[in-house]
């Protein structure tokens, strides 16, 4: 076990798996995208491994853009408070627009970017998540292709994070409630 591995429980999903699921969400976008150019609107911070991964593997032109959006803090749980702390720099009128999430927990904050965006009139939005919780109470939220479904854990790595810390993990781990009480 390395440092960045202390407290993580268990991993969830390896790494060869990610980059599996990655691959086929390049796919599926490419089809969406033939012939145009889409943006594609990481998520900051949690999606930014995903994003550079995913247009890597992408055949078709992309742009990129992002926005930073929080729910959470340093908390486990969404509080609920949607803000957008970064804005995109590109207009979006017109455009395919592909909108790229980390994770999908209670769908209230993907919801609030997709009302935000589609104020500005694109042509068409797209929401692709490389995960998205289980959980009953979850708000009915646009999402074209997941890369996974999984249970309502919290989860690290792959840029996940808690209070900054296991973005850089390649893998999904399921972080231990100790390693939570070490750092409240």
């Amino acid at each position: 076990m390395t440092r960045k591995d202390e407290g993580i429980g268990r991993i969830l999903i390896e790494e060869a798996e990610i980059r599996e699921a990655v691959r086929e969400i390049a796919a599926f976008l490419d089809a969406e995208t033939t012939g145009r150019t889409p943006l594609l609107v990481g998520v900051l911070t949690g999606a930014v491994t995903f994003m550079s991964d995913l247009m890597r593997a992408m055949e078709n032109h992309v742009e990129i853009d992002f926005m930073a959006v929080s729910s959470y803090g340093d908390d486990t749980t969404s509080s609920g408070v949607v803000r957008i702390l970064k804005d995109l720099n590109k207009d979006i009128a017109g455009r395919h627009v592909v909108v790229v999430e980390d994770i999908v927990d209670s769908g209230l904050t993907l919801q609030y970017l997709l009302d935000h965006l589609a104020r500005r009139e694109p042509a068409r939005i797209t929401v692709v998540a490389l995960l998205r919780k289980n959980k009953p109470d979850a708000v009915d939220v646009q999402v074209d292709r997941t890369g996974f479904d999984i249970p309502d854990e919290f989860v690290v790595g792959y840029g996940l994070d808690y209070a900054g810390r296991y973005r850089n993990v390649p893998y999904i781990g399921v972080l231990d409630p100790s390693a939570i009480r070490e750092w409240v």
